[in-house]
């Protein structure tokens, strides 16, 4: 080899060596520019917020223990426990009192015991009856306390107790002997034994105080579909109010239009050929009405948001901070999501904004449809909150979050990844200005929400609840629907009730009307309420007095009293409502939080009808009271299986009480009337179904406080919009390059029903 190639090759080497340097040092600063950045946020002392936190498991744990040990009484296990039985219904942390929170988070005081609320069954008492008992402090329990008659005036009847699942069994069993008395009624109607069909159980249950008799409707149940869609027109009466399973009854029977007295008069009645049958096939999983499996193979992937350097919110036990915004979440398993001492710049703006209940109201002309009013938070919004699809119902890279809850039995069950918490990019923006007068220059702010997600699934609805916090200061409160209608067999005049959607299925009217709770503390506590609106004057213009002008005017108006705040669902409403404080901002206007309510709600139930006062909060889009300990809900899981002498009656918190410098909440109903169609097949869609509400600040601040975000776009004609150091978009092609590793995807959503 001659010393010429010698060099060459040498040369060549050291080319080689110098080219992989620079792909290694390319590389090493790759990563340095993705690095998560550090958070700068502000927040309240570690800890404080677990004033509010959900009890953990090993708590519930500890309260059932307790109780098990203490109460003197035998207690069966609410899965398998007997109406005659003594059992823990539920256990739920117990929010300790305002003041007493307000105390230790801003003067320094105490923290408040942390107490558990204990909800039992007496089955086993020569007076059944519900009892709720305090029980502390957490996490060794030492002493019990019942609240039932300080929080309702009175023992709790035992019929007014929402049904368990131990008990739709049984009420399941007793249907399943009883259509066996018409098996070839069934085979004719429905290719069925009896044991291919499902039932759904409507409420309220029956029509006066005390009773517990529930219609049932019956379906073809399809593996892997929603049997909503597949009602066989076979409906029945069950009376399950007797201690003693053994003595429930069938009390009626509904087909196609006509009424019997039990299963075996179905059967004579078809036997003698007096009853007309629609023969029904047995659906076939891959033709059945409102199937979800895919049509079609997958396609490309859509847009996928992620964050080029980690999450800019950051999540800490039960509270989460983003940029100026600090909030503690948690999940009640009756009313679903709660959330507390909402702070923005460290001044808190509300102390509670939960979730109450969720109505929703059925017509048709079969039985179990026209007499169904779900009370949603009797079966459980937040308890029916289940783990959540990562890349569907939140973004991929979302922070998930598990919650425990313990009803029905008496070990502790988790809802793993039940809650999501993302920042989203709306591509909207927030604000923005393009100059073309004067000087040229452009301004701007992306409209980048945090967003707090759960969604329950109520037997065929799927609540989509979301709570957003945006760069100005301003909260949103939005609720979708969607999942599957509930249905009724067609017949008759059906279509009085809803539209046809499919050969035998009549999609049901009905209406869902929501409520909230939202304490706010608008500059503190005391805090008043202010309409304001327009009107047109006409006046003679000033400058000649020769012409009229309908000039608009602002007519403003300080409500003194309860019933002035009370606005009628549907009625007229000032378009401007706000929670004035009683300091001015930098201009010397009040300062102030507006409520804007974005809603479409059907009809309120008639002032007539004898379970009205137990929904009377939907009488209300908005409600103004002043805030007391005792009125903690607007509703109560009792008030489904007794809406005739409800247990907490809204209607009760307005008694014309001044309103004036005090500690206020309001209590909003937003809803939609939903007439099914044929596009609700196979699901009803979010599009056009979500309704809501603003908080929204109004001469709170001196300017919009959205101009001290860092995410600011600012530059001129005079600069080089595409320099990264003028623009921070001009940085979003590098920033490109930070994707970050998608962990694999995994679901065990199944795992824990």
């Amino acid at each position: 080899m001659s010393f010429k190639t010698v060099l060459i090759l040498l040369g060549l080497a050291l080319a080689t060596i110098f080219a992989l340097v620079c792909v290694l040092l390319t590389r090493e600063r790759t990563p340095r520019s993705c690095q998560r950045l550090p958070l700068q946020q502000e927040d309240i002392e570690d800890g404080q917020s677990l004033v509010f936190a959900d009890l953990t498991a090993e708590e519930m744990s500890q309260v059932v223990q307790y109780l098990q040990g203490n109460l003197g009484v035998p207690l069966v296990d609410a899965s398998r426990a007997k109406p005659s039985d003594n059992c823990i219904a539920s256990v739920d942390l117990q929010v300790p009192a305002k003041a007493e929170v307000l105390r230790f988070l801003d003067a320094g005081g105490a923290r408040p015991a942390r107490e558990a609320l204990a909800v039992l069954y007496f089955g086993n008492q020569a007076e059944p009856n519900v009892t709720e008992y305090v029980v502390g402090p957490l996490p060794t329990p030492a002493y019990h306390r019942d609240v039932t008659v300080q929080r309702y005036g009175g023992k709790v009847p035992f019929h007014r107790r929402p049904v368990t699942g131990k008990e739709y069994m049984d009420i399941n069993a007793l249907i399943q002997r009883e259509l066996k008395k018409a098996p070839r009624f069934l085979a004719e109607c429905c290719e069925s034994d009896g044991t291919n069909l499902v039932i759904l159980t409507t409420a309220p249950r029956g029509f006066k105080s005390g009773d517990r008799v529930t219609w049932f409707v019956l379906f073809h149940n399809v593996a892997g579909t929603g049997y909503y869609l597949s009602p066989v027109g076979l409906e029945v009466l069950v009376d399950h109010g007797d201690l003693q399973v053994s003595r429930w009854q069938l009390h009626k029977v509904f087909y196609n239009g006509r009424y019997f007295a039990s299963t075996g008069d179905l059967e004579r009645e078809f036997v003698a050929g007096a009853l007309e049958v629609v023969r029904l096939k047995q659906p076939q999983a891959d033709s059945v009405l409102g199937s979800m499996r895919p049509r079609r193979p997958p396609g490309s992937p859509g847009p996928l948001q992620f964050e080029p350097q980690g999450p800019r919110y950051s999540v800490r036990d039960n509270r989460i901070t983003f940029q100026a915004w600090s909030i503690a979440f948690g999940m009640n398993p009756n009313t679903g999501p709660r959330l507390f001492d909402i702070r923005y710049r460290g001044e808190r703006i509300v102390y509670e904004l939960s979730l109450q209940e969720a109505l929703a109201l059925y017509g048709s002309n079969c039985p179990g449809g026209m007499s169904t009013r779900y009370l949603d938070g009797s079966f459980g919004i937040g308890r029916f909150a289940y783990e959540l699809v990562q890349g569907l119902d939140c973004p991929y890279t979302a922070t998930y979050v598990d919650r425990h809850y313990l009803v029905e039995t008496d070990t502790p069950k988790t809802n793993q990844n039940s809650l999501c918490i993302f920042e989203h990019d709306s591509a909207l923006p927030l604000r923005r200005h393009f100059s073309d007068s004067q000087s040229f220059y452009y301004g701007g702010l992306r409209k980048n929400t945090l967003v707090i997600r759960t969604i329950s699934t109520l037997i065929n609805y799927d609540y989509i609840w979301d709570f957003m916090f945006h760069g100005n200061g301003a909260v949103e409160v939005r609720v979708h629907a969607t999942g599957y209608i509930s249905s009724s067999f067609f017949h008759g005049r059906g279509t009085d009730y809803g539209n046809r959607v499919g050969p035998h299925t009549l999609g049901t009217m009905h209406l869902h009307h929501i409520h909230y709770k939202v304490d706010l503390d608008v500059d503190g506590q005391l805090n008043s309420l202010e309409t304001q609106d327009m009107e047109y004057e006409f006046v003679k213009d000033p400058w000649s007095t020769q012409n009229t002008i309908e000039r608009p005017y602002l007519r403003r108006e300080r409500l003194e009293k309860e019933d002035e705040a009370a606005f009628p669902l549907n009625a007229p409403m000032p378009r401007y409502l706000s929670f004035v404080s009683p300091h001015p901002n930098k201009w010397g206007h009040p300062r102030s939080y507006r409520i804007q309510i974005i809603s479409f709600a059907g009809k309120h139930l008639p002032s007539s009808s004898s379970m009205e006062r137990s929904v009377s909060w939907g009488r209300y889009q908005l409600a103004v009271t002043r805030r007391k300990e005792e009125e903690p809900t607007s509703t109560s899981i009792y008030n489904q299986n007794d809406p005739w002498m409800p247990t907490v009656a809204f209607a009760d918190f307005i008694n014309n009480e001044t309103i004036t410098n005090e500690d206020l909440v309001a209590w909003i109903t937003v809803g939609f009337l939903h007439v099914p169609h044929a596009e609700d097949v196979p699901n009803t869609v979010t599009v056009g179904n979500g309704v809501g509400f603003f908080l929204r600040p109004y001469n709170y601040f001196s300017e919009d406080p959205s101009v001290d975000s860092p995410d600011s776009v600012y530059f001129s004609s005079e600069q080089d919009a595409g320099a990264c150091g003028a623009n921070p978009l001009a940085c979003l092609s590098s920033a490109a390059a930070c994707a970050p590793h998608m962990p694999p995807f995994h679901f065990g959503g199944f795992l824990n029903l």
